[in-house]
């Protein structure tokens, strides 16, 4: 009987690792780690997928990844299947590489989206190969502190999560970064880390219904332009046209209700589903990024809680994907 297919959120925030099977190391090796990194570059650029934290070891790695309209299925299966297909040809070896399907856990509580990137990126301390995380080349540590060029990370919006500058927010990061050393969970796998086990469903996460699967079929057939493409200002004015607010309301500093939902809702369709940066949408908002960072995050909180909020979200995105009118 064939597998489930895993459900998905778009624009979920994920913890994703997987291991090599066979006792396998074939990452000890540069040239083998560069291929995995350039395949995990191309893959995340073309599935839209925002990458948050990185890091590849010898025989396993760690991602942090929001994804797009791209249900995570599609890249992560296209970078296993492509690093096995080289790996087995380069080394003449024969069957599955990997110790089966990724893994992949939906971080839904701010309170943990620090600590899985400082997890992440201390894992080659822990593991005893570096005392210091930006000594080790295959992790997005060195991203981070803008060692790098053209990092795969989005440096921005990592950084974000720690302040409000770069400058302080590098700050922050490394401090937290210094004071987890001795967190407990730093050393445990991964199946059993804090936002694992928070709020674990019943029976089968990964499970969606048929018609969940059909939707995310035909959206993925359409390829990544099904949604049209719009700067901040084009997309904050269309939604607050679907949303009867005027974008003046939208700015000043008023607490009404329908006010901050429309908010909360645009701030979420435009980074999750539109591509779009927080700090330009804040720009037309006229608010702060760090304020608008939270009214995303109690987006998200309410999504997951809140059916008829997630079924006005997909209302407004539908009305802002086809130009139709009315709001209901």
């Amino acid at each position: 009987m064939p597998r489930p297919d895993r459900i998905f959120v778009e624009g979920g925030l994920y913890h994703v690792y997987n291991r090599l099977g066979r006792g396998e190391q074939f990452f000890k090796d540069d040239a083998e780690a560069e291929r995995f990194v350039a395949l995990l570059r191309e893959v995340a650029h073309r599935d839209g997928l925002t990458v948050y934290a990185w890091c590849l070891l010898s025989n396993h790695y760690h991602l942090a990844v929001r994804t797009g309209a791209v249900s995570l299925d599609r890249p992560m299966r296209s970078l296993q299947q492509r690093v096995t297909r080289g790996v087995n040809a380069r080394h003449q070896v024969y069957g599955p590489l990997w110790q089966g399907r990724y893994r992949a856990k939906m971080v839904k509580d701010q309170r943990y989206l620090d600590q899985l990137l400082i997890y992440i990126h201390l894992n080659p301390v822990h593991a005893g190969l570096v005392s210091d995380p930006a000594q080790y080349p295959w992790s997005g540590h060195r991203e981070l502190l803008g060692k790098i060029k053209t990092p795969i990370v989005d440096v921005d919006e990592v950084l974000r999560v720690f302040g409000t500058t770069r400058r302080t927010a590098r700050a922050a990061y490394v401090r937290r970064l210094k004071g987890s050393l001795e967190e407990t969970w730093i050393g445990e796998e991964a199946g059993r880390l804090p936002w694992w086990r928070l709020g674990r469903p019943p029976k089968g996460e990964d499970e969606d219904p048929e018609a969940a699967i059909r939707e995310r079929r035909a959206r993925e057939e359409m390829g990544p332009e099904w949604r049209p493409s719009f700067d901040a200002g084009e997309f904050i004015a269309r939604g607050a046209e679907f949303l009867g607010v005027s974008v003046d309301e939208l700015r000043v500093r008023g607490r009404a209700r329908h006010v901050v939902e429309a908010r909360e809702m645009l701030m979420l369709l435009g980074v999750e589903r539109y591509g779009l940066k927080v700090n330009a949408l804040a720009r037309e908002l006229r608010k702060t990024p760090d304020g608008m960072s939270q009214t995303l995050a109690r987006a998200v909180r309410r999504r997951a809680g809140e059916d008829e909020f997630l079924r006005r979200i997909n209302e407004l995105d539908r009305q802002i994907r086809e130009g139709e009118g009315g709001w209901d």
